[in-house]
């Protein structure tokens, strides 16, 4: 058994087209994991570089403890069954499951073995002197299944398996497939289109588009916090009703309205602490989502609700014990095309509606999902990015939220009120500020706390649980950013420096041993070239450079190098650079510098000046092709 780590994994084909961009994934041993995405999505070429049917053009693929990107198919001790069964007309279901076992030469008693245990687990041993053309679509795709499983594999790979299958069938294969991961208790990576699909089976669900990660969580989590517009309209039958919109905050309060129609609800500005400033002055677009479910045309409900819209119904359709109402929310909509009025409802199946009708609809406002109108990025995101308070600035002294905090030298700016962007992740819980904890929770590997400072909610993401209470926090200053009239006023230090170079390859003459005697001899050395400096290259980030890239192409290309402030030093030898000022954020000092055109920061000890070589730490490196924006390391 094994688990997978996929790390910076691209395909890029000859013509430039990229499949798949920077995947990275960590798949636990005996977990269950679904590719889900619409066609050309890059779903089904991620899991043949899985299985060593594509080559891999950059990133690392790990099975278990093993870099496997060069590793044969047959070696890598995976087992794949495809949307086509392929299996041999002319043999026997026997015959079809044990061919791969007689070709690895297994004893006849262990391939008995093997084939009437998978016989045995899928249902299928009454079967086994049969010929395919004898058996169902469903019983051929066990058969496939049960070829897949006598390899006795570390992981199994399955590709659209239930495309071909009728929709009843599909529904118990379904079924059949969840029993046989419990059974093998083994990791398993199923690819498909059908979203039902991926909701009823999946541990965690993988959902991609146009060759990029969307967003990797569980069907639960992706339902309730989709991270954009794509997740949120992808899952969920019938999908989430769309609108335009605007946010308007006024005092405590948050009016939001919805374009093209009369429709507008208010809401506790609590709601939106996530939300940036920025969205809520009522002019910047966004999209809001609302599920089905998440409308009531229910009386009792609407007459409790305090957010109510109003809804010309156009048409229903009606599935049982419910109906999916369909209407407008602009009272000269039709409700028929897909637009940004166009509303549909989940109603009980008993109720009557006729085309026409001006009703009023209770929105679950707490459901409500909202996103940036150009990026279509959640706005409401379940890790914030941001903390937003307003706050202001007198003599040198940060005032929020009750509380005073004394600015460091580095940060510079006339007396007045502006707004305060702290990171969640510039938050740490030691400091001189106290806060009440309110809840600690571990969010795919990240443990968000929400705590309340002057009676305002806010979040920081913490590298441990923090337990409930009065807790003190101190702030990183050198991550904040002030705002004043919706202009930046103090930016945040920049956390990256970035150059440009290329892989050099060189002969040196060097002492080796040879025979029992030390002699000169020329070997191959590789370097980066950085600037006007060259650094020697680990043989392992060259091999993978190589490796990534192809031979020709990892000496000729322009890479981009990338590492923080804390990881470069003075050094003679190093790449040129001037110090043009040092900025003090209190316990740490950090020289600006201007490397050409860039401006970046290191942290210094003391007060440095005038014209310097850095060093960059090799091993912290960040490595990308520059013109194709592929990371290999």
């Amino acid at each position: 058994m094994a688990g997978l780590n996929l790390k910076h994994i691209y395909k890029v084909y000859p013509n430039g087209t990229k499949a798949v961009n920077d995947f990275n994934m960590e798949i636990e041993d005996k977990e269950f994991i679904v590719f889900v995405g619409p066609s050309g999505c890059g779903k089904s070429t991620t899991l043949r570089m899985i299985a060593g049917l594509e080559d891999i053009s950059a990133g690392e693929l790990t099975i278990g403890d093993m870099i496997v990107n060069d590793v044969e198919p047959k070696d890598r001790d995976i087992a794949m069954v495809f949307q086509n069964y392929a299996l041999y007309p002319h043999m026997t279901v026997y015959e079809n499951i044990a061919f791969g076992l007689r070709l690895r030469k297994l004893p006849k008693d262990e391939i008995h073995r093997r084939v009437t245990e998978a016989a045995e687990i899928l249902g299928i041993t009454e079967y086994l002197s049969k010929k395919p053309k004898e058996m169902s679509g469903g019983q051929r795709q066990r058969v496939s299944l049960g070829r897949a499983i006598v390899r006795e594999p570390k992981v199994m790979l399955l590709d659209e398996p239930l495309s071909n299958l009728d929709a009843k069938l599909r529904t118990q294969m379904r079924a059949e497939i969840a029993k046989l991961h419990a059974k093998l208790n083994t990791t398993f990576i199923y690819v498909t289109h059908d979203q039902i699909e991926a909701m009823t089976m999946g541990t965690r669900i993988v959902v991609m588009k146009n060759g990029f990660v969307q967003q990797i969580d569980t069907p639960k989590n992706l339902y309730n916090y989709p991270g954009n517009k794509f997740v949120a309209g992808f899952i969920g039958t019938p999908q989430m009703n769309f609108f335009e919109g605007t946010l308007k905050k006024k005092g405590e309060q948050v009016e939001i309205n919805f374009d093209y129609s009369d429709a507008k609800v208010t809401v506790p500005y609590s709601m939106l602490y996530k939300v940036r400033p920025s969205f809520l002055n009522g002019e910047k677009k966004v999209v809001i989502g609302l599920r089905a479910e998440n409308v009531s045309l229910d009386p009792a409900v609407v007459k409790a609700s305090k957010a109510k819209i109003k809804v010309k119904v156009s048409h229903k359709e009606e599935l049982g014990n419910q109906t999916l109402v369909y209407g407008d929310i602009n009272m000269e909509g039709d409700g028929y095309t897909e637009s940004a009025t166009r509303i549909i409802i989940e109603a009980k199946g008993d109720t009557e509606f006729a085309s026409g009708d001006v009703l009023e609809a209770a929105l679950d406002i707490d459901r409500v999902h909202l996103f940036d109108k150009e990026t279509e990025e959640s706005i409401l995101p379940r890790i914030p990015e941001h903390n937003f308070v307003d706050c202001d600035v007198k003599g040198g002294v940060l005032n929020f939220l009750g509380n005073s905090m004394q600015l460091p030298p580095a940060i510079s700016c006339v007396d007045g009120k502006y707004e305060l962007l702290i990171p969640s992740d510039a938050i740490s819980f030691k400091g001189d500020v106290e806060v009440n904890v309110v809840s600690s929770e571990n969010i795919n590997g990240k443990t968000l706390v929400s705590f309340e400072l002057g009676g305002r909610r806010m979040f920081a993401v913490a590298e441990e649980e923090v337990k409930k209470g009065k807790k003190k926090i101190s702030v990183d200053f050198k991550r904040i950013s002030l705002l004043k009239d919706g202009e930046t006023a103090v930016e945040a230090m920049p956390m990256n420096v970035t150059f440009k170079g290329k892989l050099i390859k060189e002969k040196v003459v060097e002492e080796v041993e040879k025979d029992g005697k030390t002699k000169k001899a020329k070997v191959v050395k590789f370097f980066f070239g950085i600037g006007d400096a060259k650094f020697a290259a680990p043989d392992d980030m060259a091999n993978k450079l190589i490796s990534a890239m192809g031979v020709k192409k990892a000496f000729t290309e322009e890479l981009r190098y990338e590492c923080t402030p804390y990881d470069l030093n003075f050094d003679e030898t190093g790449i040129s650079a001037e110090v043009v000022d040092t900025v003090d954020y209190g316990k740490e000092k950090f020289a600006v510098l201007k490397i050409g055109e860039q401006t970046a920061y290191m942290l210094v000890e003391g007060n440095a000046s005038g014209s310097v070589r850095l060093v960059p730490a090799i091993d912290k490196l960040a490595i990308s092709i520059a013109e194709k924006d592929i990371r290999i390391i």
